[in-house]
């Protein structure tokens, strides 16, 4: 099966404008993620799609492959479909322009559910949550699964909750969360049919009240198979969490250094 990696990079985030460009140890944030994304040996190519000449350029004068899309996408989904919809692909996958950390075993974990059962039309990933704050916090997705590893519901509220323990964050037991939730990555394989056909569809109403395109999938009956990693990154979204990437990276180099 051929698999393309496209990573949507919009330059005009909200909370942190142009941060697809800001430096990180060196380097653009989309130029780490494109080059970590390279490392994965399930993808055929990455491909960067963009709504800005200026990611355009800075992914084209580090080697990157990019293209120029429609500045009218409502979600990095939809910009994915719009390239994806002119590739020879069996299987697109979404990477996030604003994980740095995000690693090739991550990737590939996301895509062998669809290499592995023709049934499987989208799949992501998930991780077991070890910090019980996350369970409460809102930027943190959560997932709960079937038996069978299939998406029950996505939601930013803390699911499953558990009615005995939980009275909220600041009367937790110790590791109240802990081996209860899962977080979720927003990290997607799809095959190309099935991404084109769901771009298609209008925004659902769970989706719209939770702000969660995944659930446009599961309000109209599709199935989404979440596999498990043990591996964490970082999404950027704000300034603090462009700091804690920036710390990951210089302790990964000093690291590197004492060697």
């Amino acid at each position: 099966m051929k698999a393309i990696g496209i990573i949507p990079a919009r330059y005009a985030s909200t909370r942190l404008a142009g941060k697809v460009l800001l430096d990180i140890a060196g380097k653009p944030m989309i130029q780490h993620v494109y080059e970590r994304s390279a490392h994965s040996s399930l993808l055929n190519e990455v491909l960067v799609a963009t709504d800005d000449q200026r990611v355009l350029e800075v992914v084209m004068q580090f080697g990157g492959k990019a293209h120029l899309t429609s500045p009218g996408h409502l979600s990095g989904t939809d910009r994915v479909a719009e390239v994806a919809s002119k590739l020879d692909a069996d299987i697109i996958v979404n990477i996030q322009g604003d994980e740095p950390l995000i690693s090739a075993r991550m990737i590939e974990n996301t895509i062998l559910p669809l290499m592995e059962d023709a049934a499987v039309q989208m799949s992501t990933l998930c991780r077991r949550i070890t910090e019980a704050e996350e369970a409460f916090d809102p930027n943190v997705v959560k997932v709960v699964r079937d038996r069978e590893g299939f998406a029950l519901y996505f939601s930013r509220a803390p699911i499953p909750y558990h009615r005995s323990l939980w009275r909220g964050i600041n009367s937790l037991p110790e590791k109240a969360a802990i081996a209860i939730g899962y977080k979720h990555f927003g990290l997607y394989a799809f095959r190309r049919d099935f991404l084109l056909r769901f771009s298609s569809l209008p925004p659902s109403p769970l989706e719209q009240l939770e702000q969660l395109e995944q659930l446009r999938a599961l309000e109209n009956g599709y199935r989404i198979k979440v596999a498990e990693t043990e591996e964490e990154t970082i999404g950027v979204d704000t300034e603090q969490d462009l700091e804690r990437v920036r710390a990951v990276f210089k302790q990964q180099d000093e690291a590197t250094n004492e060697r």
